[in-house]
């Protein structure tokens, strides 16, 4: 099992008002756990914003069930674009999110449009969009950091679409330390709605199953990557002709225990960082150190060692994970108290 990836730490999501947005999704996925909220120039993604440095509005949200949380994104110096055409089943790029449930059957009540459909693991799932027509798929996954009341729990993984499966399937398995679950070629409509009938996707679902290493292990818990290639036509890019931090799903980002290393790893793979904070870089009231780097379609993977994550903002309590080993997981009541801290 490969130590130096702890979980997904947040998908990144384009929007156009980000305080309308945490609200927004604390009520539709509970995600209620303010982490940070900050605004600052993303100096260091010009690569992926013309050339140019624009001002943004970032905050990360959680939910205490566990999975990773939200990264609602603003531009602030420019009008954010959405995907000139709907981003359809098997196009290339992040085409969902897929959101932990432990009650399948209660949060489709919820969502009183979706029907229950099985995956080809005999995993129960839903699908949903949210007001900017993002796609999510909310799949049955029964173990939680916390019981809420919330009808879904945190990000337990991506759909992403390829262009080559097995380009893609070497960059996920090898730099990520993926196993695969199924590999199916595939009809069937347990997936979104706004695939098109009868074509056919080549479909692998790869899976990290949770393991108490890292600090944030016990709350982001396993990881699921579902590969999609459509077989029947030229997919469109989601991201063609936008920039990183428009509407739409930006990047997933994963937690790493050792940054160092994971770079190294991925010189040797072929995958070199395309942006690199190389020190510690403030996010609002956290600190960490960031990289990114392209899946062989170009898809945004982010990658953050986290260095210090607010506890307790108003008694300036602080987690300092610094000057702690690299793969021991934080007590329960430590995550827990990240809770306080709720979007209001």
């Amino acid at each position: 099992m490969n130590s130096l990836i702890t979980g997904i730490q947040q998908v990144g999501i384009g929007v156009t008002d980000a305080q309308k947005a945490k609200h927004y999704y604390k009520n539709l996925f509970g995600m209620d756990v303010l982490v940070f909220e900050d605004r600052a120039e993303a100096s260091l993604m010009t690569r992926y914003t013309g050339n140019e440095i624009h001002s943004r509005e970032a905050i990360l949200t959680l939910n205490m069930q566990g999975g990773g949380g939200f990264e609602i994104w603003q531009f602030i110096t420019k009008e954010p674009r959405f995907c000139s055409n709907q981003p359809a089943y098997g196009d290339i790029g992040i085409y969902a999110v897929k959101m932990r449930c432990s009650n399948i059957a209660n949060a489709s009540k919820s969502f009183s449009s979706s029907a229950i459909q099985t995956t080809p693991s005999n995993q129960k799932c839903i699908w949903v969009t949210d007001d900017d027509n993002n796609m999510f798929q909310l799949v049955e996954y029964h173990r939680s950091f916390r019981t809420t009341p919330h009808a879904v729990g945190g990000v337990l993984g991506v759909v992403v679409g390829v262009s080559n499966m097995e380009s893609s399937l070497k960059f996920y398995k090898n730099l990520l330390g993926l196993q695969v679950v199924y590999d199916v070629i595939s009809e069937d409509m347990d997936v979104a709605a706004n695939a098109s009938g009868g074509e056919q996707y080549r479909r692998i679902l790869l899976h990290k199953k949770f393991t108490p290493v890292g600090a944030f292990s016990k709350l982001l818990g396993d990881v699921e990557i579902e590969l999609v290639q459509s077989l029947d036509r030229t997919p469109q890019t989601i991201y063609k002709n936008r920039y990183w931090g428009d509407c739409g799903f930006i990047h997933v980002c994963f937690d790493v225990n050792d940054m160092d290393a994971l770079k190294q790893k991925a010189s040797k793979l072929g995958y070199h960082f395309t942006v690199d904070s190389a020190d510690s870089f403030c996010m609002g009231t956290s600190a960490g150190r960031f990289g990114y780097v392209e899946d062989p379609d170009g898809t945004l993977i982010e990658l953050v060692e986290t260095h210090k994550v607010p506890i307790f903002k108003k008694l300036n309590w602080y987690f300092d994970l610094k000057k702690r080993k690299h793969n021991k997981p934080l007590p329960d009541w430590m995550i827990g108290m990240m809770a306080l801290t709720k979007v209001k």
